[in-house]
């Protein structure tokens, strides 16, 4: 692990117990709470932890690279006296390594003349400066209907079968702030050898441009190593916004396996399980990485996380997503009916919400009609779901002239807007074009929530015919 292999101080050798990837060590003085540890097994093989618990003379510490293969007897441990530390900034970019920092690539290890600690704070509310630019993705769902802004977390909601980690490399692959210096850390968690390999082929471009740092745990690597990597992710973040001046995209995928390591350690521990045996403190580890993103008044830079989480069969009430729906700014939800009808990427507009959306778009941001555009188009598609609702009812013969016209706009929604190659990179004046084309289908008068000196500038005369 880069930078934290230089442990000095006293080494302890009574290990108590090994515990899943807990080792328990008795005898110890002046150790302190997430402070480092250096770990020598009798063979010679260095492995590292992090302290979880001290009481009295036992230490409690969760070994990264998991207890296999050690014992009690012949194990030396060694604390540092600090928390875990690793060296920040442009070093990791166009690199490839492991949930722990490790290079993955054949390349040397990052190496940095700052080291900072990858427990790393949320930032003070009274130093927060209010998201107001977007990011734009490339993605016309995504920049049209649910902007993401500059210092925002937004995470997505999908379930299993559905291409969530496709979306997540497409926007990490496109994502760009308006010519402003940028850049994307990648942190997956749990992810199969195929899928991994997916993640750096399709974001190979990017990292040969020296813009991404790509973290990857796979679902063979330790437990214990999935806890680390977000908040290392984060930490390489932090620099490159604060300090170097970038506007950082922090991609995490998949939250949920995060959870469930988590979860593992929690039971581990011992700990008294709360709702559906996660521990009690998820809300608030959940928290101490999604308040991590954010703007400094008086810096450069912007840090705005995009994490990605799997519902356990569907359900938007798991701890999961239900705990992360109440620390960020909305969501975007991947829907099985949409992936079903084979349109991709397959986001359900009606239960996505991006809250600081109206802060991120409008005159000087992204188009005075973006805003108008959006709200009316959120509009139409609830009415058209109303409508295609009462058809089922009563037949579409028994519709009126308008309600039909609803049924035509869900329809080119879904089939001129909502879809979108995976390797399509849409410009938001594009987007917002085929939003207007859509709106169209409908007469003007049902277009009331967009002004009238926009309706002349965007809608062609022959469907200005009042209902």
């Amino acid at each position: 692990m880069s930078g934290t292999d230089n442990v000095v101080g006293v080494e302890y050798t009574g290990v108590r117990e090994l515990r899943g990837p807990l080792v328990v060590v008795e005898g110890v003085r002046g150790v302190g709470w997430d402070e480092f540890a250096a770990i020598v097994l009798d063979s010679g093989e260095r492995r590292h932890g992090l302290v979880l618990e001290v009481d009295r003379d036992l230490a409690v510490v969760q070994v990264l690279e998991d207890t296999a293969g050690m014992d009690r007897t012949g194990t030396r441990i060694a604390f540092a006296g600090t928390p875990l530390r690793v060296p920040v900034g442009t070093g990791w970019l166009g690199r490839v390594c492991n949930g722990r920092g490790e290079p993955a690539d054949g390349g040397p290890p990052v190496l940095g003349d700052v080291y900072a600690p990858v427990g790393g704070a949320p930032i003070n509310p009274v130093r927060r400066e209010p998201p107001n630019e977007p990011v734009l993705t490339g993605v016309g769902v995504v920049d049209v209907l649910t902007t993401l802004v500059r210092g925002q977390k937004l995470p997505v909601f999908s379930a299993a079968g559905l291409p969530h980690l496709e979306l997540a490399v497409q926007i990490a692959a496109q994502a760009t702030c308006g010519g402003e210096p940028f850049a994307v850390v990648f942190a997956g968690m749990g992810l199969t050898h195929a899928d991994a390999a997916f993640v750096q082929d399709g974001l190979a471009a990017r990292s040969a441009a020296r813009e991404l740092a790509l973290l990857v745990n796979t679902a063979d690597d330790p437990v214990i190593e999935r806890l680390l990597t977000p908040r290392l992710a984060l930490t390489i973040a932090e620099q490159l916004a604060f300090a170097e001046g970038r506007h950082v995209l922090v991609v995490m995928t998949d939250m949920t396996a995060y959870a469930e390591a988590l979860r593992e350690v929690s039971a581990a521990r011992g700990e008294i399980p709360a709702r559906r045996a996660y521990p009690g403190y998820l809300y608030s580890d959940l928290a101490s990485l999604y308040e991590r993103c954010g703007r400094i008044r008086g810096r450069p830079g912007s840090v705005t996380v995009l994490p990605v989480l799997t519902m356990p069969a569907g359900d938007i009430t798991h701890p999961v997503p239900d705990l992360t729906g109440y620390i960020t700014e909305g969501q975007i939800v991947l829907s099985a009916e949409v992936h079903a009808s084979g349109t991709y990427p397959p986001v359900d507009p009606l239960a996505s919400l991006s809250r600081l959306m109206r802060n991120g778009t409008g005159p000087e941001r992204t188009r005075a009609d973006h805003p108008s555009v959006a709200a009316q188009l959120i509009a139409a598609l609830a009415r058209s779901r109303q409508v295609r609702e009462l058809a089922d009812l009563i037949g579409q013969p028994a519709l009126s002239p308008t309600d039909l016209r609803f049924l035509d706009l869900e329809d080119g929604f879904r089939h001129r807007f909502l879809a979108q190659g995976p390797d399509e990179n849409r410009s938001l004046d594009e987007s917002l074009d085929l939003a207007w084309e859509v709106l169209s289908t409908l007469p003007a008068g049902q277009l009331g929530m967009i002004p009238a000196e926009l309706i002349d500038a965007h809608v062609p005369p022959r469907h200005k015919e009042a209902t």
